[in-house]
């Protein structure tokens, strides 16, 4: 983190960020590394974490007075924007009548109906308290109801720290996966084959192979931990058709598409409908929370209904619960997804077109109201190609958009995102700010 002042080109104030310094410091004494997530960091962009006050609509503000346009929005969950007023008051409201009771509710059931309602290949579904914990639940429920332990993943897919995912391709495309974390033991591993995201061939040579051994195939439809990477139809057609011909389950991770990229998630956006769904983020509207679902002749097969095990305290909780349905409500009323499209569109459209001015190559990749800038010439479609991109640079970029008060994701290999109430302003500024950044990009490469 810079330790000279830097200057907003919206509001000419000198930037200071001696308080968040000065807190990360004391976090680093109680908390391992100083942060809950290693993607609050700031480790792939050099420096230290900002430490925030607060966020209001489509910004946020830092311990030191600095404001901020939010396309981080909680790594997803606030599509409306922070602290809205209807989602803060019907938390205000579930938070007077009690925190957590650890028996049923109505708000359950109707965030429950919510959500099969939107999607239809879920009729049930079950809340946890995590899109890891819906995660783990879902690979457990496919298991069971295949008789079968083998999982397949796809590299740069994220579905949180699952063990049985915390993993890595072997030698070839499709050879079991090794642990990539301490703790993780080579067992655990053992039943994940790991394949390159978006290869056909490489899904029917592991079927080919091993299709009957296989429970699931879990795949992110739009993946978003290597950056925006949408999956191709013909792969996710490709990828429901081979588990349906060898008995395996589909899953879909929509913890971070679902409610998001549409109001049915990326299943409404590409037709297909996937045995097991997982959800979180956008559920609880800023709130911790998780779910899967899918159709009621596998969802019975969990405990109480059926013997598959899966429990948790403040699954459900009323807090969650109500900021979910009240998100929820909204988003169904007021359909902003044509609008999240659009803005989405302006923004990738106004990025592209300022990098090239200045001859900077990269690749900005979108979907509606989420979007990653690749620093690299060439079309991102998997781990390999995102990971070839110049995270140097991208560095580089973060840091010049923090000073213009544009806060984006601190690493190359993470989405980034727009809410309802990020508009065409808010829009014009950030390409402004990069447009700024991209010609000191620039200046510097070609040296005094």
């Amino acid at each position: 983190m810079p330790e000279v002042s830097t200057v907003n080109h919206r509001n000419p104030m000198p930037r200071t960020f001696s308080r968040s310094q000065s807190l990360f410091a004391r976090a680093q004494r109680v908390i391992p590394g100083g942060v809950n997530s290693p993607a609050r960091a700031f480790g792939a962009v050099g420096g230290n974490p900002l430490f925030i006050a607060r966020g209001e609509g489509p910004y946020l503000y830092d311990v030191d007075g600095n404001s901020y346009i939010d396309y981080v929005l909680s790594w997803g969950p606030m599509i409306l924007g922070h602290s809205h007023p209807e989602v803060v008051l019907a938390v205000q409201e579930a938070a007077l009548r009690g925190t957590s009771y650890g028996a049923p509710t109505e708000a359950e059931i109707i965030l429950a109906e919510l959500i099969c309602e939107a999607v239809p290949s879920v009729e049930k579904v079950r809340l946890v308290n995590s899109g890891t914990e819906a995660t783990l639940s879902a690979l457990r429920l496919a298991r069971a109801v295949t008789g079968r332990d083998k999982i397949v993943k796809f590299a740069g897919n994220y579905h949180g720290h699952v063990d049985s995912l915390l993993v890595a391709a072997g030698s070839s495309a499709t050879t079991l996966g090794v642990p990539t974390s301490p703790g993780i033991t080579a067992g655990t591993a053992a039943d994940t084959i790991v394949l390159p995201f978006n290869e056909v061939t490489a899904v029917e040579e592991a079927f080919a192979r091993k299709g009957r051994e296989i429970a699931a195939v879990i795949v992110e439809p739009i993946a978003g931990n290597m950056g925006c990477v949408p999956a191709t139809e013909s792969f996710l057609h490709a990828l429901r058709e081979l588990t349906s011909r060898y008995g395996a389950l589909l899953i879909f991770d929509e913890v971070m598409t679902g409610f998001r990229v549409a109001y049915g998630g990326a299943q409404e956006l590409v037709g297909i409908r996937p045995d097991i769904t997982t959800f979180g983020k956008v559920i609880g509207g800023g709130l911790p929370v998780g779910a899967y679902g899918g159709p009621a002749e596998i969802m019975d097969h969990v405990l109480p209904a059926g013997k598959v095990f899966q429990a948790g305290t403040l699954s459900g909780n009323p807090l969650a619960t109500a900021a979910g349905i009240t998100t929820l409500k909204i988003l169904k009323s007021t359909n902003p997804y044509p609008l999240l499209r659009e803005q989405t569109r302006r923004l990738a459209e106004g990025l592209s077109s300022a990098a090239q001015e200045e001859g900077i190559a990269c690749q900005i990749q979108w979907v509606p109201s989420m979007f990653t800038i690749f620093f690299t010439d060439m079309a991102v479609v998997d781990w390999q190609s995102a990971s070839s991109c110049n995270t140097r640079l991208f560095a580089q970029f973060f840091w010049g958009m923090i000073e213009r008060g544009v806060y984006l994701p601190c690493s190359q290999f993470e989405s980034a995102f727009l809410s309802v109430v990020h508009t065409s302003e808010h829009i014009d500024s950030t390409v402004a700010a990069a447009r700024e950044v991209f010609a000191e990009l620039k200046m510097a490469a070609d040296g005094p």
